[in-house]
């Protein structure tokens, strides 16, 4: 079992006489909710009633803390608040669902097989663009007084987060005014229990939800964050897109898919490490065991969902992006991504690359040990459809020239 950290301790003491809310799950919404629709002035009850899943399933978490409630139901409200936010621009400024997204670009794969470092390359590109961290979370027009404030107060809470989680931005840096991962839009997704822990009413209501809305609503946010500014081709990130790639052509017909590939029993383990990082900010204790276990289902099921798409749509649409071949010469192979994309590589994103790529002086390698969540021979198993795959694009043994 993880041990929770002296700071978090502290907090969950302080919060705990305050934090009884989990106790009555569906009223603590219920009177959260109005008030993020009394602030917003408007409101969204079946998209509201949705959220209330997530609040529901939240207090079925095993080892719960009063900060990690503290925490979800932050973070429900604040997805509501935005929801409500592009709904009023939209309702003001009808003219913004005439925005044309054109061509946008989907980096997906396996979590930990440098989908960061392709998003952030391409998406730093100056005919490109990726939403950054604060315009996931407050999404409007273009207001560069207004972002300044949302940015200071986002840093915040960063900054907090590292005090409850050090390590995690080791594991998974964050910056509020760089890129970020499109799953910060999405109000619904198993990024929930995988992140938070077994919540079993929200997964099993999650099994049947249709993720069209979600896309669906991607798409007015990109609307919203490129009205009124100069239109450049959008690129978004998150290893969930794997499985939603059919969804995302029917609300993006033209996107192109950037596969970004690893050994999966490599994937895991650092992947595992991640999900514990963030499971211990809202447990008092984490099952290693149990986490391996959801964490190997959901990355299988993942990439058997990717392999049975792909099949369907046309190999133009997918670019393959092979993490061994990436990390033996990246200088070689991120000028061949940008030309598989139909983008142009300059002298700019030469530099940019080589800027992502330098591991600062002294910076701390993450760290983990596979078998504290799965058995590798079980995970080898799991994968073999997928390696067979794998083989076939990298080079297992090349020799790294960076490390990604």
């Amino acid at each position: 079992m993880s041990r929770t950290l002296p700071t978090t301790r502290v907090l969950n003491a302080a919060l705990g006489p305050f934090v009884t809310g989990y106790r009555d799950p569906a009223g603590t919404w219920a009177k959260a909710a109005a008030q993020v629709e009394k602030k917003a002035g408007t409101q969204d009850r079946p998209f509201a009633a949705d959220l209330g899943r997530i609040i529901e399933g939240a207090a079925e978490i095993p080892g719960l803390s009063p900060l990690g409630w503290f925490l979800i139901t932050n973070e429900v409200e604040r997805k509501y608040a935005n929801r409500l936010r592009v709904n009023r621009v939209l309702a003001e400024n009808p003219q913004v669902a005439d925005e044309q997204i054109l061509a946008p670009v989907f980096v997906c794969g396996l979590p930990r097989t440098a989908t960061t470092l392709a998003h952030r390359v391409l998406a730093e590109s100056a005919d490109h663009r990726g939403p950054q961290t604060w315009e996931l979370s407050h999404t409007t027009l273009h207001d560069p007084r207004a972002a300044r404030k949302v940015i200071k107060q986002l840093e915040q809470g960063l900054s907090l987060m590292e005090l409850v989680a050090p390590g995690l931005q080791q594991k998974h840096p964050t910056y509020i005014d760089r890129p970020e991962e499109s799953v910060l839009f999405f109000a619904h997704g198993a990024h929930w229990p995988l992140q938070r822990g077994p919540m079993p009413s929200y997964s099993a209501w999650l099994a049947d939800y249709d993720v069209l809305p979600e896309y669906e609503f991607l798409k007015l946010g990109l609307q919203v964050l490129q009205h009124g500014r100069e239109p450049k081709r959008w690129v978004l990130k998150y290893p969930g897109h794997l499985s939603d790639m059919d969804t995302i052509r029917h609300v993006f017909p033209d996107a192109t898919f950037v596969w970004t590939h690893r050994d999966p029993v490599t994937v895991i383990g650092s992947f595992a490490s991640l999900l514990e990082t963030l499971q211990a900010m809202v447990q008092h204790e984490v099952d290693p065991e149990v986490l391996g276990r959801a964490a190997l289902d959901h990355l299988v099921n993942q990439v058997n969902d990717g392999l049975q798409t792909r099949m369907n749509l046309p190999p133009s649409s997918i670019v393959d992006v092979p993490y061994h071949k990436l990390s033996a010469d990246p200088f070689t192979e991120v000028p061949r991504l940008y030309a598989a994309i139909g983008a142009r590589w300059t002298t700019r994103d030469q530099k940019t690359l080589a800027e992502v790529i330098a591991k600062p002086k002294g910076a701390p390698s993450h760290q983990y040990d596979l078998s504290r969540y799965v058995d590798r021979a079980e995970a080898e198993a799991a994968f073999a459809p997928y390696n067979r795959m794998l083989d076939r694009l990298d080079l297992r043994d090349a020799t790294p020239a960076v490390e990604l």
